[in-house]
């Protein structure tokens, strides 16, 4: 492994004519002694804060890690990159490039950069996950990713959650991905929509009965109703690779839910799926607890957090979890945990099958009576992380549901 990181990026400073950061400075020395091979530069470093890297500060990186190749990956994330600083980051996409993860969520980058760093993944053969997260890149600066996509042949992990897109950006993604062998993970959370827009779903669904490569797929905030939900739910009764489905703060309501509930009871490749923050209710759970409780053996996670369902659905889960041995991990604060729900999750913890740290719940009694406590993990109880395929305990983020083959939040 290379030495003497810092003394290099002091160097390259001095070059450019530019300051020395004293933040990337005691990363790279950081770098140096953790023996670790992802370069972490966020802005919203608690532990050592520091002044957040800017355009300018960027070449002086790029000058470092084009020296240094066992640096495979960068996160950026909340700095103040702008368009003129995402230039500087094609132009290292393009030219001696090593990363294979690069974060760069919740800068100022917009249009014009977007297209630069797309069209730089056109020739770039190394890079596998790319967050763009919370970067107002907008409909136009999604177009080109979409199109990037039909070259690239490396990406596998691509998260452009709220990054206002736009109606033809996410049909021309789910074009793309017909053909697309390669992306395993997309994330396209919360895109712009002026009027309701189930046109979208409707692609996606086309989309997912010929990819059987996406093995995870982010749609939350999507105005998404039980029409779309039913169009969905055709599609993945063909796939049989798709293991994660985030549907997450939607409007779906139980006659969507028993569509997904039919779909649990034949499909066997789904293992994660999110409806937090829709409109289930008792008789939407009810019609899942039988598809778990009787039917479905692949599901291993499942989050009906704040879905207004009472005590008496909540029992009849319990009840199908308690049956169900595949289901490992459940979140369910947020709904109505009467007296019925208390006792009946508080039982699934006392006897074992669930533990702690699979479920968002916690059992504390006061006078006699069970109550339920929320525990501060769950799918999305980091609203930037979007968890990857596969389950596994993460002592860092306290959650069940972690990344897997690369970094974490």
């Amino acid at each position: 492994m290379a030495v003497g990181l810092s003394q290099v990026y002091t160097a390259a400073c001095a070059e450019l004519n530019q300051d020395v950061n004293p933040f990337t400075e005691e990363m790279f020395l950081q770098l140096e002694k953790q023996y670790t091979t992802t370069l972490k530069l966020c802005g919203n470093n608690r532990l050592m804060p520091g002044r957040r890297i800017t355009d300018e500060d960027f070449l002086a990186v790029s000058k470092v890690l084009r020296q240094n190749s066992f640096i495979t990956g960068l996160d950026l994330r909340f700095n103040n990159l702008t368009d003129k600083g995402a230039v500087q980051i094609a132009k290292f996409l393009q030219e001696g490039c090593f990363l294979f993860y690069l974060n760069l969520m919740g800068n100022d980058i917009e249009t014009d950069g977007a297209a630069h760093i797309a069209k730089a993944l056109h020739r770039n053969d190394t890079l596998s996950n790319l967050r763009m997260t919370g970067n107002k890149i907008g409909n136009k600066g999604g177009m080109p990713f979409a199109a990037m996509l039909q070259i690239n042949s490396t990406l596998e992990e691509l998260d452009l959650g709220d990054c206002d897109l736009g109606v033809q950006s996410l049909i021309a993604f789910a074009t793309v991905l017909r053909q697309n062998t390669s992306l395993k993970s997309i994330n396209l959370n919360r895109p712009l929509f002026y009027a309701l827009q189930e046109d979208t779903t409707i692609h996606i669904a086309l989309m997912l009965k010929t990819n059987n490569t996406l093995k995870e797929l982010h749609l939350s905030k999507h105005e998404m109703t039980d029409f779309g939900v039913e169009r969905l739910c055709e599609a993945l009764h063909e796939n049989t690779a798709l293991e994660y489905l985030d549907l997450s703060c939607n409007k779906i309501t139980r006659t969507g839910v028993k569509c997904l509930a039919d779909l649990l009871k034949s499909n066997t490749s789904l293992q994660i799926l999110d409806l937090t923050s829709n409109r289930t209710e008792d008789e939407g759970i009810i019609y899942l607890a039988e598809a778990i409780g009787e039917h479905n053996s692949s599901l291993k996670a499942l989050a009906i957090v704040s879905n207004n369902i009472t005590g008496q659905g909540l029992k009849v889960l319990a009840s199908a979890v308690q049956a169900n041995t595949s289901l490992a991990y459940i979140y369910i604060w947020g709904n109505v945990l009467d007296e019925d729900a208390c006792v009946a999750f508080s039982n699934l913890l006392a006897t074992g099958r669930l533990s702690s740290s699979s479920t968002d719940v916690q059992p504390y009694i006061v006078d006699g009576k069970v109550y339920l406590a929320e525990l501060s993990h769950g799918i999305k109880k980091h609203y930037y992380w979007t968890p990857s395929y596969g389950i596994v305990d993460d002592p860092v983020c306290n959650s069940a549901i972690a990344i897997t083959n690369h970094q974490t939040l």
